[in-house]
């Protein structure tokens, strides 16, 4: 009870600070750098003049291209999208560190595997998950790109608390915030609503926005091409026609900019750089520890 009302208070302070009007929205989009085509779509974003979060795949092949977009964009915070997973089907990637490095973390092709299940089947090393996550981060810093803070591709990275603990733990080590440790409020994503539905989904959620709360909408945008047609999941969990669904995501935000949509319902978007800037990282608190 103690830790919880602590984090209340902390909030409620936050969020004096980052709005008055009451209602404010954190967008982060995740797997930046994943492709080509979700490359275009952040870039879309950034020019459209939206303030969102960008969390970057620093392991898959098109994170050159995500620094040059993301470098000089100033409305954006750029977090280091932790990845121990590798789902598509013909598009494969491994580890920064390098497959010798961290064995129990890849396949006998190199690759990570495609599930969280398959991850812990295997079962990693924690040292070398150590290592693999501290090498996509120190990767990301060489790059040029002003990281913010650590988010996590499917899970996988704060799926025990022992994975958990590495994080916070590099986060602390390369003074990082750490998505949801900041009393965020999960809002119902889009990436699941009917393709035709998701601009109305976004209204609705727009309108019924919690107040006094960091309330946290997590995007998956992408242009739906060739190139990101051809990604299967290969998970059986998997969403079917993904690149339509992450182009529908990309055009219910840039329908909502290009209509002021946020601004008619006084709504202030912010990033974790504003957050951080606000609430500082020492009073950081884990999901898990205060019940959230």
């Amino acid at each position: 009870m103690k830790t919880f009302l602590i984090l209340l208070a902390l909030n409620i302070t936050t969020f004096g600070q980052l709005n008055s009007n009451g209602k404010v929205l954190l967008i982060r989009c995740d797997d930046i750098g994943m492709s080509h085509s979700v490359n275009l779509a952040a870039k879309e974003l950034i020019d459209s003049g939206l303030k969102f979060s960008a969390s970057v795949m620093v392991t898959c092949s098109w994170f050159d291209e995500a620094v040059s977009i993301l470098k000089d964009a100033r409305n954006v915070s750029v977090g280091v999208h932790l990845t121990l997973n590798s789902e598509w089907k013909n598009y494969r990637w491994g580890p920064v560190a390098g497959a010798i490095k961290v064995p129990s973390l890849v396949d006998s092709l190199g690759y990570f595997f495609p599930s969280r299940a398959k991850f812990f089947a295997n079962n990693p090393s924690l040292d070398e998950v150590e290592t693999e996550l501290r090498a996509q981060i120190e990767k990301a810093i060489r790059s040029g790109l002003k990281i913010s803070y650590l988010d996590y591709h499917m899970g996988t990275a704060v799926d025990k608390p022992e994975l958990r603990k590495i994080v916070e733990k590099l986060a602390d080590e390369y003074k990082l915030g750490i998505s949801r440790y900041f009393g965020e409020v999960d809002l119902n994503s889009m990436y699941s609503i009917p393709i035709e539905t998701k601009y109305n989904h976004l209204n609705t959620l727009l309108n019924n926005i919690t107040e006094e709360k960091i309330n946290l909408l997590v995007c998956h945008v992408g242009k739906d091409n060739d190139e990101l047609s051809a990604m299967i999941d290969l998970n059986e969990f998997g969403l079917k026609e993904m690149s339509k669904h992450r182009n529908g995501e990309l055009n219910a935000l840039l329908t909502a900019q290009k209509e002021n949509l946020f601004e008619k319902l006084k709504v202030k978007l912010i990033n974790y750089k504003d957050i951080i800037n606000s609430f500082g990282l020492n009073k950081m608190k884990s999901p898990v520890e205060t019940g959230y």
